[in-house]
């Protein structure tokens, strides 16, 4: 064991004992420590190899942990969650952080800690503007330890200093050097040094639902007049981003307040007091002095603790894990009211569970009327207030959404849907609207050369065999489902793929046309329209089945659609498209279009296009978390599945033999 830099180490074969099955069960605990592997201890077998012994904090499970260490002569190092913890509760949700600290602990003020002497070392100059920027980065993303829990909204301008309150018996108030007391001082205080102001307390969850006891369970009269009770779960950064001033005792949310750079008021002796950056009723030990908020934060957020990156199992810097964390934040938050949606098919369900979690959903009976105070979920086009409509996205799977395979992605819209094109959608009111940034233009352009390296479409399935014939002007036509709602809503005068053919063959009688009959159709797994009953080759050269698109796109000049999403994915080609229909991507000046719509006046590039089309409008899930991720993930996620995809397995062979027999 070694303490180089500002990181405790193993070799890579050390092996650390634990007495607790919990806690050597933790997932990724061995990566997060570097350590070789992690066991439970069970004397007198397994102990000759280890480097150390482990202990989660102080808890009195942390006895047994240093009488093991005693008896075997071994270091006794303790475990934490970290300040960046997680999205859900830790009963819900394994840490995504933890410190280690071989000297104490960051919460027992009674004895030095690690972080109290990483607190203390001097930073170079990048170390600080790190700080800095994590700072800034902190109040930007509006993180916290937990980051599962709705908005605070102010009821009203008035302003007001925030008082936390703590679970009755937490460890973190006894070994912050505080008691019961120090509550009740607390809250004089802050009525005293704000008169004018109200005082806002927040009470634990578990304490308002009953479970736990607090520290304020009687106000009288007088401070209750001043006093407003916040007992409902809200997430901290609103709290702190609205509040004059903060009092607490040993809470995490004093440290969280500097962040936001508010006064901090302590009554106990948490880690982040003592330093000289928080006005303190106690005296601080006299191992702590005087630090800039820089070392302290340094020491916080970047030197004690680690990180795993959720999606690839490894470490990764704070900055990566906050960025991921915001993210969850973001589209969890995306509803703030309730949202109904008639109980689907239980395969479906999940799907829904998934692409909504964070969301007030709540499932009702076919049939039942939608309240009014939410919005109601449904499947495609539909019109009306107060619907969200749900879709695939345009990246969505290895494999046909009619094989049941996951989506991993879904758009999501309470204006319209992007197909139809007889009022705005959501990407729509962005692709008119939003002021594109030089990052965004940047970060899809980038996305569009991975799309590209990696042969990426919709379904990522099909041969690669087909070749260019000897032509001088190849055109595609792609087939579609014709009751399909986006031919019904997007196409407001051809609407069979037979006349979509009539019509390209009569614009250009000289040119190679190649008719491609939508997966869906080809499987059987949708109602053929007329061209695919034959008369296809009336109008065509060719008709190509079981082709990958992106291939296809590679060998082709130019794409003849209604309004298929190959129009699309060959616009990210650099193929010349010609739109019969209205599809999202039509009337940017991307396209050529034969029957504009009116309201698209915008002239956009191809990377604004596709930065609303892929980055801002969809919402993407990581088969590897269950989470939202973005569509760089999704896109490395559907490569490794591509890599191992043999077909379809016996389920999805007999689902499709009974949808066949439903259908016909």
């Amino acid at each position: 064991m070694a303490f180089s830099g500002t990181r405790l180490s193993y070799s890579t074969t050390a092996t650390l004992l634990s007495s607790s099955a919990a806690l050597a069960a933790i997932p990724h605990l061995t990566t997060l420590l570097g350590a070789a592997a992690i066991k439970q201890q069970r004397w007198p077998f397994g102990t000759a190899e280890a480097a150390a012994v482990l202990a989660w904090g102080r808890k009195p499970s942390a006895v047994k942990a240093g009488q093991l260490a005693s008896r075997l002569k071994l270091p006794l190092l303790r475990l934490e969650d970290g300040f960046l913890r997680s999205v859900g509760l830790g009963s819900q949700t394994p840490p995504l952080s933890v410190v280690l600290d071989d000297v104490g602990i960051y919460y027992d003020a009674t004895a030095p800690s690690r972080l109290e002497q990483l607190v203390c070392r001097d930073l170079t100059a990048k170390q600080q503007q790190r700080a800095r920027d994590l700072v800034q980065l902190w109040q930007r993303l509006a993180l916290s330890k937990y980051n599962h829990s709705p908005d605070y909204q102010p009821a009203t301008s008035e302003p007001y200093v925030l008082v936390v309150d703590q679970t009755f018996g937490d460890a973190a108030i006894a070994f912050g050097m505080a008691d019961q007391a120090a509550f009740s001082q607390m809250l004089l205080t802050a009525l005293a040094r704000y008169p004018e102001h109200k005082l806002l307390l927040k009470i634990h969850p578990d304490v308002f639902a009953g479970k736990k006891r607090g520290y304020f369970s009687e106000l009288d009269a007088a401070t209750r007049a001043r006093v407003t009770i916040l007992a409902k779960d809200v997430h901290p950064a609103g709290l702190l981003q609205h509040a004059e001033a903060v009092f607490c005792v040993t809470s995490q949310m004093g440290f969280e307040a500097l962040l936001w750079q508010k006064p901090v008021f302590t009554f106990g002796m948490p880690f982040y007091a003592g330093w000289g950056l928080t006005t303190d009723a106690q005296n601080a030990p006299a191992r702590r002095s005087k630090v800039t908020l820089e070392q302290l934060v340094y020491a916080a957020l970047v030197a004690y603790p680690r990180y795993i990156d959720p999606e690839t199992g490894q470490c990764c810097e704070v900055e990566q894990l906050m960025q991921w964390l915001a993210l969850q934040r973001l589209e969890r938050n995306r509803f703030d009211r309730p949202l109904y949606l008639a109980t689907p098919p239980r395969w479906k369900k999940a799907i829904f569970k998934r692409f909504l979690q964070g969301a007030d959903l709540r499932f009702v009976g076919k049939g039942m009327p939608p309240a009014s105070d939410g919005y109601q979920v449904v499947w495609g086009a539909q019109s009306g207030e107060n619907k969200l409509r749900v879709e695939d996205g345009f990246i969505r799977s290895v494999g046909l959404g009619a094989d049941l395979t996951q989506p991993a992605s879904w758009v999501l819209d309470d204006v319209g849907m992007y197909y139809d094109a007889r009022s705005p959608s959501l990407l729509e009111n962005i692709l008119s609207q939003h002021q594109f940034t030089d990052a965004e233009r940047e970060r899809s352009t980038a996305l569009i050369d991975r799309l590209l390296t990696l042969k990426m479409t919709k379904y990522n399935i099909g041969s690669q065999s087909w070749q260019r014939p000897a032509a001088n002007r190849v055109l595609l036509v792609p087939g579609q489902v014709e009751s399909d709602a986006s031919i019904r809503y997007g196409s407001p005068v051809l609407k069979t793929n037979l006349a979509l053919l009539q019509a390209v063959r009569a614009a250009n009688p000289t040119a190679y046309v190649v008719y491609k009959p939508h997966p869906d159709v080809q499987a059987g797994l949708r109602i053929a329209g007329q061209a695919d009953c034959g008369a296809a080759a009336q109008y065509c050269n060719e008709v190509i089945a079981n082709v990958d698109m992106a291939h296809l796109l590679s060998q082709v000049d130019e794409v003849h659609t209604l309004t298929s999403l190959t129009g699309f994915e060959a616009l990210l080609r650099g193929v010349t498209v010609v739109c019969y229909g209205q599809p999202f991507y039509a009337g940017w000046g991307l396209t050529t279009d034969i029957y504009p719509l009116p309201r698209r006046q915008r002239k956009l590039l191809l990377s604004e296009l596709v930065a609303a089309s892929l980055i801002l409008y969809p919402s993407y899930i990581s088969a590897t978390t269950g989470c939202f991720t973005t569509p760089e993930r999704v896109l490395l996620e559907l490569q490794q599945q591509r890599s191992a995809y043999r077909g379809l397995t016996v389920r999805r062979r007999l689902m499709r033999l009974l949808q066949r027999c439903w259908r016909f």
